[in-house]
């Protein structure tokens, strides 16, 4: 058995260092540089989008790109059908900084050639491709699945301007894109249009550009402007257009009145009424409105609805209705014809009165008034050319006593009949008188005058008419003679001339005894002193 001190002194050995090989460096490396690559590739992709459209036409996984202002942010990563097979939901990956755009309102559509309100785009899709355009939108919160629109935005949410709505009886000939006209000018365009849900008219949106946006106010009036506006009234034939691209493919147009003018700018989405004509546009908006009811007896043939009442030629109202009226009591039909009047249009006139409201506080006492003292409506032609005929109110002092019916909803006014009424009436009463006359009996009288008178010419022509020959040639034969006896060379002739040439010669006698009187007229009683001898 060894004892401790046999025993060897043990060594401290250092531990040896862990050391890659050379071989793992580069699969070392390339594994950072993947890590690497990887983390970029993910810190810098971009958020992921998906839009559904009504159709999957232009659009290719891998190929569609996703623009801004020509600019592309992105690319469509898969094109697949929707779970209920109704739309095309088409996966696009957008860039890092695309992010903030990509708010609630931010709108996607699809850019091919298209023709849409006169205009066309699209056009360089022909060789490039359809590409998915994109709006900014200018809410706050955040969006990632949105549904496409399937034509494109009239303007971008950038552009200046405003936005209002229209409300229209039917859509016409607009579309969208349709321009808007501020006298003669192109200020703006049709958006969007859609059916009211009752199904009463139609819904227009539209965008004035600005900076005529600020002519827009609250009295401003928008009409239809497309093709010719063609008018024919009481007052002629009138034709109004916007311009030649109206005329075509169609356009709307506004205006403000020169009384309203200086009025504030009209907020954004103001709803308008949209008129068919320009003068139902500019008419008057009347903000009191009276109906009467005008009775006529006598054909109203040319009187239309529409058609003014006019107070000595001052338009003061307009026919609202014709109807037709049974007098179970009298059994005569008649012509009741509805107007609205507007009493404003009397206190608008004057320069130092009220310019609204009513003449009186006490209507109905004055219109009394007016029809004891002969006030009266009566229909007249407006127009030769058309035949439109108008309500003219007017005095008529000889008028018979008349009141207006209050019991009557609306109250009655009396008329008077037209001048051509009038004329008709006396000539049916002329013609009532003709028949009274008893014709069988002038008829027997004018049949024996014309027996008497054909008696007498044949009288004439037995007994008068030779007796008057006889005359005649008696008369004839003595003007022979006349002529004969003053022709010159006749016995008659030369008498005449040898008694001239005597006469000349005792004229000349008696001038010579009157010169040698005037000389000596003691000759008178003495003589010529010859004699004496």
């Amino acid at each position: 058995m060894s004892s401790p001190g046999d025993l060897p002194d043990a060594e401290v050995v250092p531990k040896k260092r862990w050391r890659i090989p050379w071989i793992w460096v580069v699969p070392a490396v390339a594994v950072l540089i993947g890590i690497w690559l990887a983390v970029q590739t993910v810190l810098e992709k971009g958020p992921t989008v998906t839009i559904s459209f009504k159709t999957g036409e232009g659009l290719e996984a891998g190929k569609t790109k996703i623009k801004f202002k020509d600019v592309e942010i992105g690319i469509v990563k898969s094109v697949v059908l929707s779970k209920d097979y109704t739309r095309v939901v088409a996966t696009a990956e957008l860039t890092r900084d695309t992010a903030n755009m990509l708010v609630d309102d931010t709108r996607f559509w699809v850019v091919r050639p298209r023709v849409a309100g006169g205009s066309v785009s699209g056009i360089g899709t022909l060789l490039s491709g359809a590409y998915i355009g994109m709006d900014i939108g200018r809410g706050k919160d955040a969006r990632r699945d949105y549904t496409g629109l399937e034509t494109p935005p009239v303007f971008a949410s950038d552009v200046p301007g405003r936005q209002f709505v229209l409300r229209a009886a039917d859509l016409g000939s607009v579309d969208v894109g349709t321009p808007i006209y501020f006298r003669r000018l192109q200020v703006g365009q049709v958006t969007a249009f859609e059916l009211d849900k009752d199904g009463s008219g139609v819904t227009l949106h539209v965008f004035i550009n600005s900076p005529y946006d600020r002519y827009v106010n609250a009295d401003s009036r928008f009409w239809q402007a497309s093709g010719l506006d063609v008018t024919l009234s009481t007052d002629g034939l009138k034709v109004n257009t916007q311009s030649l691209v109206s005329m075509l493919i169609g356009g709307l147009a506004f205006e403000t009145p020169a009384a309203s003018l200086s009025w504030a700018q009209a907020p954004a989405n103001t709803t308008f009424t949209l008129f068919q004509t320009r003068s139902e546009a500019l008419r008057v908006h009347e903000h009191i409105v009276e109906t009467y009811v005008f009775n006529f007896t006598g054909s109203v043939r040319g009187l239309a609805v529409g058609a003014p009442v006019e107070f000595r030629g001052i338009p003061i109202g307009e026919v609202a209705a014709i109807n037709t009226r049974f007098d179970p009591v009298t059994r005569q039909i008649s012509i009741p014809v509805e107007v609205k009047l507007y009493p404003e249009r009397f206190t608008s006139r004057f320069e130092s009165g009220p310019k609204k409201g009513r003449l009186t506080n006490d209507p109905k006492a004055l219109a009394n008034f007016l029809v004891a003292n002969g006030l009266r409506a009566q229909l007249r032609t407006g127009s030769l050319l058309t035949g439109q005929l108008y309500v003219a109110l007017e005095f008529f002092p000889d008028a018979k006593k008349a009141s207006i019916d209050w019991s009557r909803t609306p109250p009655e006014m009396p008329t008077t009949p037209s001048g051509l009424a009038s004329l008709q009436d006396s000539i049916n009463r002329i013609m009532t008188r003709i028949d009274k006359l008893p014709i069988e009996q002038l008829t027997a009288s004018a049949q024996q005058t014309l027996d008497n008178t054909s008696a007498l010419m044949q009288n004439l022509n037995t007994q008068v008419v030779p007796q008057a020959t006889n005359t005649l040639a008696a008369a004839r034969a003595a003007l022979e003679a006349a002529h004969s006896t003053l022709l010159p060379g006749s016995g008659l002739q030369q008498d005449t001339t040898e008694a001239i040439r005597e006469l000349t010669r005792t004229a000349a006698s008696f001038r010579s005894l009157a010169d040698y009187l005037q000389e000596h007229p003691e000759a008178l009683l003495r003589g010529k002193p010859e004699d004496k001898k």
